[in-house]
């Protein structure tokens, strides 16, 4: 052991060492939370939501005449918040601790025009909220969460529950979530030994039957709905769903029946093994299985969304909205699609991109979930849940090009997970007001190149949403000008993520994009003095 000649010495080369080891620490957590947070840090965009009330969600709201009615008015704030509502229809009510409206639609068809107002010790504010009462359901896309990312085969009546209570809890509920999905494997499997899975499939009415993880099917539904949320179920038109379970084919009425008396509001139903039913693969094959239960739903005593997962096939944007869907899926699976040099989320956008015209109130494109945060591994189901590879950057641009796009909103990452990045991403009321906007206009691609890609979306109030996207692998300027917008005059431009004003611009736009990033801005008219 080296002995130092004076006190000095040896306390320099002591604070040495303590630097030296400091400076290892540093390095090794940087770079822990580098890889933590998808392989580099960046800023979180989204601003904290201030103390004071603020109410989001959609400006518009359909509903069938005479049916059971449930919305849970989404507001930020510090709780409590107490609400209110001015010219609520006489057939709904309004818990003023909780924001939940419940009741059954007025029949009369028509514009119910509501308005919202919300108030706690630090403010007050105040919505619009317009509900149209007549034959057209989910004017706006649908958001929520689905299991099938996170839990695949595993899933059990206690993962939705929980997810249920962190779309709450996590507030994600008060920027417009609302619907908890359970997809595949909640029926029973024909010829599983496995003492959760078998059984009759069906009972001696021909009611389809949970297996034992779902054992209280109407009880799981009853809790979810007094959260002031709504509840989705999952089925195939075929004899078995695409993990082997019981589907729906020749029980489609007593299917839907069932799934209607357990207070379901939205059933994805999955092509799967309908493709040994519709050998032939004609236009007509693929539209019948869907308008069968399309007719079905809309001769129901309640609101049940259709979500019609059939991967794009015979052009599916193109007859949807008339085979009763009010999304359709355009594309395969995202969770399998391997990236390259961008991840996969790109090419099912691209091509979601390209359907714009066939999208809007009532039936939307669905390109699939949101897969960020803590998501499972659809290549191997097995195989642990991890955090996203997604840089951050990347996560803002999906979410960006999901709303813009006018996009289903589905998180299907780990609900009981959510780190502070993942809720900055999904939870942006300026960006979810882009998807949610009422005009319902999805948004056009204005270029489309190996280095750029701009979307604009058209929104109610005569502004418009503009994502610039960069494809590169280095930080790239991108500029876009008002002809190839469609836009004339002075333009406001307002940075959406960072929900701040960047200054008026006359002509034309120019910015600075990281990586795999977008600037998703906003351009409003300058009103000439």
């Amino acid at each position: 052991m080296r002995m130092f000649p004076n006190r000095r010495e040896g306390m320099m080369a002591a604070r040495n060492r303590l630097g030296l080891i400091f400076a290892m620490f540093l390095m090794l957590a940087g770079a822990a939370c580098v890889n933590a947070i998808g392989q580099q840090a960046t800023e979180m965009r989204t601003p904290k939501p201030p103390d004071a009330p603020r109410i989001h969600g959609p400006k518009i709201y359909g509903a069938r005449p005479g049916h059971p009615f449930l919305y849970r008015i989404p507001c930020t704030g510090i709780r409590p918040i107490r609400f209110s509502a001015k010219h609520l229809p006489a057939t709904l009510k309004l818990d003023r601790q909780t924001g939940i409206i419940t009741g059954e639609a007025p029949e009369a068809h028509g514009e119910y025009v509501v308005k919202l107002e919300a108030a706690n010790s630090h403010g007050k504010d105040s919505r619009t909220f317009k509900i149209v009462v007549g034959d057209t359901i989910g004017l706006t896309p649908q958001m929520g969460w689905n299991d099938w990312y996170t839990f695949y085969n595993r899933v059990t009546a206690k993962d939705v529950r929980s997810a249920a209570d962190a779309m709450i809890s996590s507030g994600m509920a008060d920027f417009g979530y609302q619907y908890v999905d359970i997809d595949d494997c909640w029926a029973r499997k024909p010829g599983s030994q496995d003492p959760e899975l078998k059984g009759p499939v069906r009972d001696a009415d021909g009611n389809i039957l949970p297996n034992a993880r779902f054992a209280d099917m109407s009880g799981l539904v009853k809790y979810i709905h007094s959260l002031g949320l709504k509840a989705g179920i999952y089925s195939s038109p075929g004899p078995l769903t695409c993990a082997r379970y019981e589907g729906s084919y020749q029980h489609e009425a007593a299917d839907a029946r069932r799934f209607s008396q357990w207070g379901f509001d939205l059933l994805k139903y999955d092509w799967c093994s309908y493709g040994r039913i519709a050998k032939d693969k004609t236009l007509p094959s693929f539209q019948a299985p869907y308008r069968k239960m399309g007719s079905i739903l809309e001769g129901l005593n309640r609101d049940v969304v259709l979500n019609m997962c059939q991967y794009g096939m015979g052009d599916v944007w193109q007859w949807g909205r008339q085979a009763g869907g009010n999304s359709w899926r355009t594309t395969g699976d995202l969770g399998v699609v391997k990236g390259n040099v961008l991840p996969g989320f790109y090419s099912i956008g691209f091509s979601n991109a390209e359907h714009s015209k066939y999208a809007g109130p009532g039936g939307w494109n669905d390109p699939d979930y949101i897969l960020i945060g803590t998501v499972g591994n659809a290549r191997d189901m097995n195989a642990p849940a991890r955090h996203t590879q997604l840089t951050p950057e990347e996560q803002y641009s999906y979410m960006s090009m999901w709303s813009l796009m006018a996009a289903p909103l589905f998180y299907s990452g780990d609900m009981t997970a959510l780190d502070a990045l993942t809720r900055n991403v999904l939870c942006n009321a300026e960006v979810v007001d882009i998807d949610q906007d009422s005009l319902g206009k999805q948004g056009r691609i204005v270029r489309k190149t190996d280095e750029e890609f701009i979307l604009a979306k058209p929104l109610a109030d005569g502004s418009l949403a503009v994502g610039l996207f960069n494809l590169t692998t280095a930080p790239r300027s991108i500029t876009v000008n008002w002809r190839d917008l469609g836009v004339t005059g002075r333009q406001t431009v307002r940075d959406v993520w960072r929900q701040h004003d960047l200054g008026v611009y006359a002509t034309d736009y120019s910015t600075q994009v990281p990586v795999h990033g977008v600037e998703l801005v906003r351009l409003i008219p300058k009103k000439r003095l």
